[in-house]
């Protein structure tokens, strides 16, 4: 399309129309925005093409010099100033995220003139969502406590600090390399975060397998504890077991993301497996849960901590540190079964630390097939651990219908160990 329309027009013709384009997305936003309000409001899908073509025209003025651009700039910002003052005269309450996008169209004319596309786009797209979503967003932040976003900024100040001063490269006769250690905390944390953040957002809204599919995502154990507590206190039938192997499902998810994201030859050894696993716990639980009537709507309950608290990171920090060197010294001293020995006991605790200081391993001091199969024996050994949870803390009859389904499911996880 774009080399059909360069036939019959000249380069800087295109550009108009890109910049043309662009400004129109953004003004058509603001022009619905304004569509039910009583009062003055700034600009349409007139007004912002003309300001992003105004930065055009300077840009291509002004050729190399940037001051021209930047005093142009100036001008429209003083006729946006006089435009905000005088809504705010005539409704008293009054944003200025409308002044602030018609800055960014002009500044999108002036990056289309020295084609900067990619940049000029991004801009457009991203101020358009960002109006757009004004009723999402305020609602997240609404939902979201002080303390949570405080959090959220001290452990992005913090990785965005560590990151680029740890040294890249392995120190010490364990081979332990600061700055991929925080990049794999970063990264463990992230995926709990996303998880975090949707349950606080659709805090009170779905049942229980819509709690277990994003608990999974943050922590199955965790998930399965909370869940077996709740069956010794209610009766669910058949629900809260049906939940408890789904939330065993998203960690194989999970855990395929996160070996993906540093050990991809790993992954793929391991993702036929892990995915077949999961959708077969996930729909499993979801039978499961449907095969004894209906037992009534469970609302949630459960209230995740924040994974990025520093003192969290941290601990995983550390754990992270000696699952390598406890790898390292089962490799060294006891062979292939040292790895199987450590991934059965580690399942007991929280499988992360293990199975991310195997993707760090993996390929280099563990060959991939022995990793693999560490990692399959863990994440097994962790379904029996949180059966056993599920057994002690739940109801006698969820209690082994759990127990039943996990132990089903770890011994699938080995299956493939077999061919």
């Amino acid at each position: 399309m774009v080399e059909s329309l360069g036939q019959w027009l000249p380069p800087e013709g295109i550009k108009i129309v890109v910049v043309l384009f662009l400004s129109f997305l953004i003004g058509l936003e603001r022009e619905e925005h304004k569509v039910g309000l009583e009062h003055y409001a700034f600009g349409g899908v007139r007004t912002f093409p003309l300001i992003g073509l105004m930065g055009y025209a300077v840009a291509l003025l002004s050729g190399p010099q940037v001051l021209p651009v930047t005093l142009g700039l100036v001008v429209v910002a003083g006729f946006l100033l006089l435009s905000y003052r005088n809504k705010l005269a005539s409704s008293g309450l009054a944003g200025i995220t409308t002044e602030m996008s018609a800055l960014t169209t002009y500044l999108v004319g002036a990056l289309v003139s020295y084609e900067h596309f990619w940049i000029a786009t991004t801009l457009s797209v991203a101020s358009a969502l960002l109006l757009e979503l004004k009723v999402a967003l305020e609602g997240l932040a609404r939902r979201l406590p002080q303390e949570e976003i405080l959090t959220f900024t001290k452990f992005l100040l913090l990785t965005a600090v560590a990151l680029p001063v740890l040294p890249n490269r392995e120190i010490g006769p364990f081979q332990i390399n600061p700055s991929k250690t925080w990049l794999v905390v970063v990264a463990v944390s992230t995926v709990s975060y996303g998880s975090y953040v949707l349950q606080r957002l659709t805090k009170e809204r779905g049942g229980l397998l819509f709690a277990a599919v994003l608990g999974g995502a943050y922590s199955s154990t965790v998930t399965t504890v909370v869940l077996a507590k709740r069956a010794a206190r209610e009766d669910h039938g058949r629900l809260v077991p049906g939940a408890i192997l789904t939330a065993s499902g998203m960690m194989y998810l999970r855990l395929v993301v996160l070996i993906g994201i540093f050990n991809r030859p790993l992954m793929l050894l391991l993702a036929p497996s892990f995915l077949s696993l999961s959708a077969l716990a996930i729909c499993g639980g979801w039978l499961w849960s449907r095969s004894g009537g209906d037992p009534g709507v469970a609302k949630r309950e459960f209230e995740p901590k924040n994974p990025l608290a520093l003192g969290t990171a941290l601990l995983f920090a550390l754990l992270f540190v000696v699952m390598l060197a406890g790898t390292h010294l089962a490799v060294l001293y006891l062979g292939s079964t040292g790895v199987y020995t450590l991934a059965a006991v580690m399942g007991v605790t929280d499988v992360d630390p293990f199975i991310m200081g195997l993707t760090q391993a993996a390929g280099t001091l563990t060959p991939l097939p022995l990793a693999s199969t560490g990692i399959l024996i863990a994440a097994a050994s962790n379904n029996v651990v949180k059966g056993v949870y599920a057994y002690a803390f739940s109801s006698r009859q969820a209690g082994i219908q759990s127990l039943g389904l996990l132990l089903g499911l770890a011994a699938l996880g080995l299956a493939p160990l077999f061919w």
